[in-house]
């Protein structure tokens, strides 16, 4: 049997007849550019968050850059965040010209640990950037605790985190502002890139629109310099599409996450993720943790099971940020994630019996060490 990591092509199936006629109205319109799918898009998403503003924008990436800018962060402020993360958490930060300082993660969630973050805390420091990776809600009341003590912005990552709950209160509406990708691997994902930034914040939802859009509230007059930054009207199309569905698809998700969770248990050397009180995840990547990864891994791609690693290499290991100074033991906990760390198969569409066939080859694999 063969089990892919993710599996976009089921979801498109199903919503074969509505998405290729949401396309075709564009195409049909040649309405391309901040058009009524954007604006509809953006209504819904920030109606489901529970916040006034959604903000569509090209890429997560690009969200966080805006976020981060429209907050008033930039050259000799620093921004507190987590080593184990993708680089676009940390791009954003360097592209905007602040310095980029981390804070070790709790070993159990793998999200920043609020018992760190104080004492990074400098007379530079600006803003904190907690990331709810994998669909982990970070420990928030703790860190917006901090945040307020200190005057801080806080800026969500929520790339992996659409319709997740922190203690009922919907990810991406605790902080001053979240930032949202829609890769189309995500659970609420575009068919190319696209992102957008939430917000309660009048300003920082009007700056980010000037930034989306070459600074023009109207065309051809320019407040302040901006970039191209726009969500295209075809991606907000599809996003509009998919968003109805994402409650039951991330109900799925969990339901295929606690089907893992009982079958891997008791299977020695194996981690399986940690749920929180309080917490509602969305399990954008259900990661284990397991001895001789490589191998392991290895021998699951060879029995037809696809998997991932998210992420091998911390970013304070990473040549890109070799300037910082920093060693690999400077952040154990991240350190020895890396080498130990394995997503398996998880989309809404997987099936018990793929998952059942998941688990039994994994237990193969170890038996065999």
């Amino acid at each position: 049997m063969k089990v892919p990591l993710v599996d976009l092509a089921s979801q498109y199936q199903a919503l074969r007849p509505q998405m290729n006629m949401a396309i075709q109205s564009v195409l049909d319109r040649t309405a391309f550019i901040l058009g009524k799918e954007v604006s509809d898009f953006e209504r819904a998403f920030a109606q489901y968050i529970g916040v006034k503003h959604c903000v569509g924008v090209c890429s997560g990436t690009d969200a966080i850059e805006m976020a981060l800018e429209a907050c008033g962060i930039g050259p000799g402020d620093e921004v507190i965040t987590v080593p184990n993360t993708y680089i676009a958490t940390c791009e954003a930060i360097s592209q905007v010209g602040a310095t980029i300082r981390w804070v070790e993660v709790d070993s159990r969630t793998y999200n920043l640990d609020p018992a760190n973050l104080e004492a990074a805390i400098t007379s530079r420091t600006k803003a904190i950037l907690p990331v709810h990776l994998y669909g982990q809600p970070a420990d928030m009341e703790p860190i917006m605790a901090i945040a307020a003590r200190y005057g801080l912005m806080v800026i969500e990552d929520a790339a992996q985190a659409h319709g997740a709950r922190y203690r009922g209160q919907r990810i991406g509406n605790v902080g001053n502002a979240s930032c949202f990708s829609f890769y189309p691997g995500k659970n609420l994902g575009a068919y190319g890139d696209a992102g957008a930034v939430c917000t309660d914040n009048d300003d920082i939802a009007d700056t980010v629109r000037l930034l989306r859009n070459h600074g023009q509230r109207e065309k051809y007059v320019h407040l302040v310099e901006g970039s191209c930054h726009r969500l295209d009207n075809l991606q907000a199309a599809v996003l509009g599409v998919k968003l109805p569905h994402l409650d039951g698809w991330n109900a799925a998700r969990r339901a295929h996450a606690a089907l893992y969770d009982e079958l891997l248990k008791d299977v020695p050397g194996v981690v399986t993720p940690y749920l929180a009180p309080g917490m509602e995840p969305v399990y954008h990547l259900y990661v284990i943790q397991v001895p001789e990864r490589d191998r392991v891994q290895a021998a699951l791609k060879a029995a037809g099971i696809e998997t991932g690693i998210h992420y091998p290499i911390p970013l304070h290991e990473q040549p890109a940020y070799a300037r910082l100074g920093h060693r690999p033991e400077d952040f154990p906990v991240s350190h020895a994630l890396g080498p130990r760390i394995l997503s398996l198969p998880m989309y809404a569409e997987v099936t018990d019996e793929q998952i059942h066939h998941v688990a039994d080859t994994l237990k193969q694999v170890l038996a065999r060490a």
